[in-house]
């Protein structure tokens, strides 16, 4: 039987996919659709400091800040 902590890993933190707050990217053709995820995060002021750096790193592109299936922030509003 396996460690709970040598599943989570050395630091003790959740899988990213467990992370409550993601960051997507949206295709850029105008499809609708996430081209990727460019992060996830534990908690809701980290999610909004990478949502506000995608914004600067891709400025015409629609970025949004989810939590599971809401919407928190759209860049494109």
């Amino acid at each position: 039987m396996q460690d709970k902590t040598e599943t989570r890993g050395r630091t003790g933190s959740p899988p990213s996919e467990e992370l409550p707050y993601r960051i997507d990217l949206w295709r850029a053709d105008g499809e609708n659709g996430v081209e990727r995820v460019l992060a996830r995060a534990a908690s809701v002021q980290l999610a909004r400091a990478i949502f506000k750096a995608a914004q600067g790193e891709h400025p015409q592109r629609r970025i949004t800040l989810c939590r599971g299936n809401r919407i928190v922030s759209d860049s494109a509003e």
